[in-house]
C-alpha cells in the first residue's frame, strides 16, 4: 500500500499534538511538520500553560467537554508518569475568583478537574471586592519544556521536521497528499481567514491586577516580558475541506483559533483532526492508496 504524505503546518502546541496523533495512529502516513519558527520562538512558548477553559459560542458544548477532557486526561497521564519532569507537566492547585457571582456557577469542565468546589466566605476574605470563587486542582504545562518533549515524541514516531516558511498551500501541493493547517494567527494570511486575529496581554495591567490580589508582587522584579500573539477567533476551526491546488483537489484539515486555550484543548482537537484525516484517507481515490 502506498504511503500517504501528510504535511502539518505549525510548530506550536496544537501543531505538534496533531502531528503526533497522526504519526502514532496511522502508520500508512508519512508525516512532516513544517514551520518557520520552533521552540523557544513560538506563541505556545509564552503560554502560562494552565489547563482551564471558557465556552466557545459556535461549538456544541459536548464537543468542547470532550476536547477538554481528552486534553486533561492526556496531560494528567504525563504528570503521573516518569516523563513529567522532562515534559514540564505538573499538577497545580489554585482558585478562580469573580467580582460578581457568575451566571454559570459550575462550568462545563468542573467534573474533569480535581476537587472542584465553591470557595468559602473565609477564603474569599483574602480577596477584597470579590464575591465568588472556585477552588480546584488542574494541570500546568511549561510549554518551553513541553514543546521540545513533543518534538522528541514526534520524531520517535517516525515524523520528520522541516524548518521553512509556508507562504501558500500551493507550495505543498506537489509533495503532499493531505495538508493539516495548525498555523494559528498565520491562518489569516495562509488560508484567508479574516475571523482570526492576534491577541496579546497588556503586561502592565496584568501586574497591576495581580498586585492588588497579592501585594507581595508590588516589589517583584520583572526579568523580561515575552510576547505571544495568541490566535483569537470566535471559536476554533476544526474541520476539513477540499482545496484546488495546482489543478487538483487536495484535502486540507484545519485545527486553529484556540485563543488563550491552546494548551487546554490541543490534544482534544488534535484527536478530532486525526479523525478528519482518517475521513480524508477513506475518501481518497483508490489509485492514490495503491
Amino acid at each position: 500500500m502506498k504511503t500517504v504524505r501528510v504535511a502539518v503546518v505549525g510548530a506550536g502546541v496544537v501543531g505538534f499534538s496533531t502531528a503526533i496523533c497522526i504519526a502514532e495512529a496511522l502508520p500508512i502516513c508519512s508525516v512532516t511538520l513544517l514551520a518557520e519558527k520552533f521552540s523557544p520562538d513560538t506563541t505556545s512558548d509564552v503560554a502560562a500553560g494552565m489547563v482551564l477553559a471558557e465556552v466557545f459560542p459556535d461549538i456544541p458544548l459536548e464537543r468542547q467537554r470532550r476536547w477538554f477532557k481528552n486534553g486533561f486526561d492526556h496531560l494528567l497521564d504525563i504528570a503521573q508518569s516518569e516523563h513529567a519532569p522532562e515534559a514540564g507537566v505538573m499538577l497545580s492547585s489554585g482558585c478562580q475568583i469573580f467580582k460578581e457571582v457568575p451566571a454559570e456557577m459550575k462550568p462545563f469542565w468542573s467534573d474533569t478537574v480535581i476537587g472542584f468546589r465553591n470557595m468559602t466566605d473565609r477564603e474569599l476574605k483574602r480577596f477584597p471586592n470579590h464575591k465568588f470563587g472556585q477552588a480546584f486542582t488542574t494541570l500546568k504545562c511549561e510549554c518551553s519544556t513541553y514543546l521540545p518533549w513533543l518534538e522528541k515524541r514526534f520524531r520517535k514516531a517516525g515524523g520528520r521536521v522541516e524548518q521553512r516558511k509556508v507562504n501558500s498551500l500551493h507550495e505543498l501541493s506537489n509533495n503532499f497528499d493531505i495538508i493539516v493547517n495548525c498555523t494559528g494567527v498565520g491562518s489569516r494570511t495562509l488560508v484567508g481567514d479574516n475571523q482570526v486575529h492576534p491577541i496579546r496581554g497588556d503586561s502592565k495591567s496584568i501586574l497591576e491586577r495581580c498586585s492588588k490580589l497579592e501585594p507581595s508582587l508590588r516589589r517583584a522584579k520583572v526579568l523580561h516580558e515575552p510576547v505571544g500573539l495568541r490566535p483569537g477567533r470566535r471559536s476554533p476551526r476544526v474541520e476539513k475541506e477540499l482545496v484546488e491546488l495546482k489543478g487538483r483537489q487536495v484535502p486540507v484539515v484545519h485545527n486553529y483559533g484556540h485563543g488563550g486555550w491552546g494548551v487546554s484543548f490541543a490534544w482534544g482537537t488534535a484527536l478530532d483532526a486525526l479523525g478528519l484525516v482518517r475521513q480524508c484517507l477513506h475518501e481518497m481515490p483508490l489509485q492514490a492508496k495503491l
